[in-house]
C-alpha cells in the first residue's frame, strides 16, 4: 500500500492543528499514561511508530526511549523527519520492506491499522519488528455503525468493535494484553452530533478547530481519561485500544 492513506487536505489539517486541536493533544495524554501502565517499556526502549503522519507523537513517545518512525505520505514525511531530526521510513503496510525484524521494544500504530484493507497481514508484519516480549500498542477507531464522511476523508477500511479487534490481535502471533475503549466520556456528545448531521444532511468530516473556550472544555474533558485508562474498563466510546506482547 505505497499511496497515501489519506486525503491530502486530512494531511494538512494535521500539520495545522496537531499542536491545539483537543483531539490530538488530549489523545497524547491519554495515551502516554497507557503506555506507562499496560505497555511497560523498558528503561531506554527502542520505539518505533508506524503511520507517524506529521511527527505529533515523536515527542511524547521520545519519553520512552529513542524513537524511530514510518510515514508514507512525503509532505507529513519531510514534516515528521523536522521534528524527528533524522530521516523517518516510507515503507507501506503490510510489506514493511526494509525494517530489520526483532528490533523493537515497542511499536506504536495509533489510528492506522484501519487504513489497511488486510488487516491481518499488517499485524503479523509488525509482529516481526519486535523483540522478544516487545509491545504492539494499537489504536482505531471504534463502532462502523458510526461511519461518517469523516471516515470516507481519512480512507478508512472499516472501523472496528471489541470483539473484532480483539479477534484480530488472538488470532496473530501476538499475545492481547489489554484491550478496551477510550475517549467515552465525549461519546455520548459525538453520537448527538453526528446522528444531528445525519438529519439534517450534513455529514461533513470535521477537520475544523473549535472555538477557543470549547476546544479547551474538550480537551480537559477527553485528557481527564489518562487517569482511568488501563486502570478501569472505560464504557463504549469513539476509539478502541489494544496492548500486545510477542511471545
Amino acid at each position: 500500500m505505497g499511496f497515501p492513506l489519506m486525503e491530502r487536505a486530512v494531511y494538512d489539517a494535521m500539520a495545522e492543528l496537531d499542536q491545539r486541536h483537543w483531539w490530538y493533544v488530549a489523545r497524547r495524554e491519554v495515551i502516554a499514561a497507557l503506555i506507562r501502565r499496560r505497555a511497560l517499556p523498558p528503561s531506554g526502549a527502542k520505539v518505533l511508530e508506524i503511520g507517524a503522519g506529521t511527527g505529533h507523537n515523536l515527542k511524547m513517545l521520545g519519553e520512552f526511549g529513542s524513537v524511530e518512525a514510518l510515514e508514507v505520505d512525503e509532505t507529513a514525511r519531510a514534516m515528521a523527519e523536522q521534528r524527528l531530526g533524522r530521516k523517518v521510513y516510507s515503507a507501506p503496510l503490510p510489506e514493511l520492506k526494509g525494517l530489520k525484524k526483532g528490533q523493537y521494544d515497542l511499536v506504536a500504530a495509533f489510528d492506522v491499522i484501519e487504513h489497511i484493507p488486510d488487516d491481518k497481514a499488517a499485524i503479523a508484519s509488525i509482529t516481526k519488528l519486535l523483540k522478544h516480549d516487545g509491545r504492539l500498542v494499537v489504536t482505531v477507531p471504534a463502532h462502523q455503525w458510526m461511519w461518517s464522511a469523516h471516515d470516507v476523508v481519512n480512507h478508512h477500511q472499516r472501523r472496528y468493535s471489541k470483539a473484532g479487534l480483539s479477534r484480530l490481535i488472538e488470532g496473530s502471533p501476538l499475545k492481547l494484553e489489554a484491550i478496551g475503549y477510550f475517549n467515552s466520556l465525549l461519546f455520548p456528545i459525538a453520537v448527538a452530533e453526528r446522528l444531528a448531521s445525519k438529519v439534517r444532511g450534513k455529514d461533513d468530516a470535521d477537520l475544523a478547530l473549535p472555538p477557543a473556550p470549547l476546544n479547551q472544555a474538550l480537551e480537559r474533558i477527553f485528557a481527564s481519561e489518562r487517569a482511568l485508562i488501563g486502570r478501569v474498563p472505560l464504557p463504549p466510546g469513539l476509539s478502541l485500544f489494544a496492548v500486545a506482547s510477542a511471545r
